[in-house]
């Protein structure tokens, strides 16, 4: 059910069902939980993705075999009920057409208007699978299917930070500039990325985005709370 790869020299790269799924992401959150409850000092790091995690370890403390067998016991017995704390964040965004320069084509594709699509967007509380390919962009799953839409045959070179987007049935959001051929529907005033910042992102894997509509006056205020440092992100725990 699971396999094991080694990555690198420090690296070891866990497989688990091959299929991008809640039921899968959380098996992944609920592993990470357990081993984060009981961590070793030879675990550095803890990368999850879709259907994999790796764990980067230091090898002169622990050598791959070891540390397979370490990881192992973690998934031996599995808890399907066991609960895992997971927060959502409430993300603001303006969609228009400047700061959403693809919402015609989704509009024409999908038969729906503008306001639909900005309602139907809106209207979930998206799953966060993993974070990449940039710092903090996360990859939201569990839109409605009426607005995917595919992404661009030429991708754009510069989307500006902050940017929403579609690719197929999924959403995200661009935390730096940054080339990327998504559908852009709106921008965030939130610094979705912050190295200065600790953490540096607001949100993790696992965890939850809630998107709100915005106007441009709203958006200007929370731009200028967010220069002082000044704006804070609402967040509740997933119910």
């Amino acid at each position: 059910m699971y396999d094991f790869k080694p990555m690198g020299d420090r690296g070891i790269l866990i497989s688990f069902e091959q299929v991008i799924s809640p039921e899968t992401a959380l098996k992944i959150q609920q592993f990470i939980s357990k081993v984060e409850a009981e961590r070793s000092p030879s675990v550095v790091e803890i990368i999850p993705a879709y259907a994999t995690v790796c764990v980067i370890y230091d090898p002169f403390l622990m050598d791959y075999g070891a540390m397979e067998d370490y990881l192992s016991a973690f998934l031996d017995g599995y808890d399907d009920n066991r609960p895992v704390s997971a927060n959502v964040f409430e993300i603001p965004v303006l969609y228009n057409k400047t700061t959403g320069p693809d919402l015609s084509f989704i509009s024409e594709r999908s038969g729906l208007s503008v306001d639909e699509i900005i309602a139907i967007h809106t209207s979930c509380e998206y799953l966060i699978y993993m974070l990449g390919f940039v710092p903090g962009f996360p990859y939201l799953g569990g839109m409605d299917e009426r607005i995917a839409a595919p992404r661009l045959k030429v991708p754009r070179q510069k989307i500006v930070p902050g940017s929403v987007g579609i690719a197929g049935a999924q959403t995200g959001m661009y935390p730096i500039e940054s080339p990327g051929g998504w559908q852009l529907i709106g921008q965030t005033p939130v610094k979705l990325y912050d190295p200065l910042r600790t953490p540096p992102v607001h949100y993790s894997a696992g965890d939850y985005i809630k998107h709100t509509a915005i106007d441009e006056a709203e958006f200007s205020r929370i731009q200028e709370l967010e220069k002082n440092g000044g704006y804070e992100v609402k967040t509740w725990l997933k119910s």
